[in-house]
């Protein structure tokens, strides 16, 4: 009784099994997961990812709710700012990939060894269910045999019997696209819980280790350097005759924790630096400081801060303090690093335009601006899922080119005096028909030349 208790719930679980696989192998299934997957990465596109708290309750106001439901409780509800690595976006890859795993070891792979497969048709009356056969006298298979191969068949004979075939490729090709899409996805889910983003406003001259992390995955700490940090050697902007910005650039170095220099280049936007897996881009500027003098003091070194402008531009500005006590100061904008400030005195008036290197007397005193002090807006990414992702890209485009090679099959029968010959194929049925029709027709032509001669 034991034992058969045993067989029964191994033979349940089997058969629970089977279906599992029939139905994660479901056409329908993996159509509608693949839709899934599409809308939710729409979203992430159209959704900010990894903004703060504050972003979303400005942006996704509760009212009025986009389709008077979107707001940013919903959004944070459903992980929509951070949608790729949600738990429940990660199911959907992985439940895709065993669809696919699934209907490749059910379906691909019989289909490929089934095709690797062939027997030989031993009676004229087997050439009737091909889509094309055909029945020629006086021929010989050593005449078929040399058309084939100037046709580039594969050919197996045994005794008076023949099979030959090309385009076993076009089999393997669904099963390379079905290989490269589970490639695609494990580097999208190894590089959503190892991959990190951070963004970093350095000034010119200043050296910093990447801190500013603003989205990471789960398995991401192993990925942020820790023996490397990145100086910024300079920074400036490129303007067009028309004063608008062309270009803005950063030479940076990437430097081992003794200041030594491991690689240097100078990015700009599109041309990121890229070491260790870590990809640093130019986004944005900003202006960090400015070197002025009082009179004969020393020069010191002031910071600059970014000024609410209500969207009409940017501005910089600073105070700079006249008297010891700091109970009254000057005030500096700038727009950019061209160099132009505004000086205001300590009732607000603006009292002139000044350049770094000139001086101009404000309150008593001569104020004399030194330099202005750029800084760089850089984006840094880490992404180890990349490569993978990639090499699943070159091999869906193999295995799809793969797919359109057509797999096609002769078989040839000779008895007595006659040559049966007949073939199909999976697709290109007019130019395999086309191809097929030729090989026929020079075959009669040859018989037609034999019994002339004779």
């Amino acid at each position: 009784m034991t034992n058969q208790t045993t067989n029964l719930g191994f033979s349940w679980i089997k058969q629970g099994w089977h279906k599992l696989i029939a139905r994660l192998a479901d056409l329908r299934l993996a159509i509608v997961l693949l839709l899934a997957i599409a809308l939710f990465s729409i979203s992430g596109t159209v959704i900010e990812q990894g903004q703060p708290l504050e972003f979303y309750q400005n942006s996704y106001p509760e009212d009025p709710a986009i389709f008077g439901f979107i707001s940013w409780k919903f959004i944070l509800a459903l992980g929509l700012d951070h949608v790729y690595t949600t738990w429940w976006f990660v199911t959907l890859l992985v439940v895709f990939g065993s669809s696919l795993t699934a209907c490749t070891f059910t379906r691909q792979l019989p289909t490929l060894k089934s095709a690797r497969r062939w027997q030989y048709y031993k009676r004229p009356g087997q050439f009737e269910k091909l889509a094309l056969s055909t029945e020629l006298p006086n021929q010989s298979l050593e005449q078929a045999i040399g058309q084939l191969k100037q046709h580039r068949y594969q050919i197996f004979q045994q005794g008076n019997q023949l099979y030959a075939r090309k385009g076993l490729i076009g089999r393997i090709g669904p099963i390379v696209v079905h290989a490269s899409m589970l490639i695609i996805l494990a580097g999208a889910i190894w590089g959503a819980f190892t991959g990190f983003m951070a963004q970093e406003k350095v000034a010119s001259g200043e050296t910093f280790q990447i801190k500013n992390i603003i989205e990471a995955g789960k398995l991401a700490r192993s990925q942020i350097p820790k023996d490397w940090a990145v100086r910024v050697n300079d920074f400036w902007i490129d303007y067009t005759n028309e004063g608008e910005i062309d270009q803005f650039y950063s030479d940076l170095s990437v430097v081992d924790l003794e200041g030594n220099e491991l690689k240097q280049k100078t990015i700009h936007v599109n041309q990121p630096l890229r070491y260790d897996g870590v990809t640093l881009y130019q986004t944005d500027w900003g202006i960090s400081a400015v070197k002025v003098r009082l009179n004969n003091s020393p020069v010191f070194k002031l910071p600059m801060a970014q000024l609410n402008n209500e969207g009409e531009g940017r501005l910089w500005g600073s105070w700079v303090p006249i008297k010891p006590d700091l109970s009254k100061g000057v005030s500096l904008l700038t727009r950019d690093l061209k160099g132009t400030l505004l000086v205001y005195d300590t009732a607000g008036e603006l009292t002139g335009v000044v350049r770094p290197g000139m001086a101009i007397e404000v309150e008593g005193m001569t104020l004399k601006v030194q330099e202005l002090i750029g800084s760089t807006g850089l984006q840094i990414k880490a992404d180890p899922g990349i490569p993978i992702v990639y090499t699943g890209f070159v091999l869906l485009m193999a295995g799809v080119i793969m797919s359109y090679v057509s797999h096609s099959q002769i078989w040839a029968l000779q008895t007595d005096n006659c040559l049966y010959v007949g073939g199909k194929t999976n697709r290109a049925q007019v130019g395999f028909e086309q191809e097929f029709m030729e090989i026929i027709a020079t075959l009669e032509q040859q018989s037609q030349l034999t019994v002339s001669q004779s």
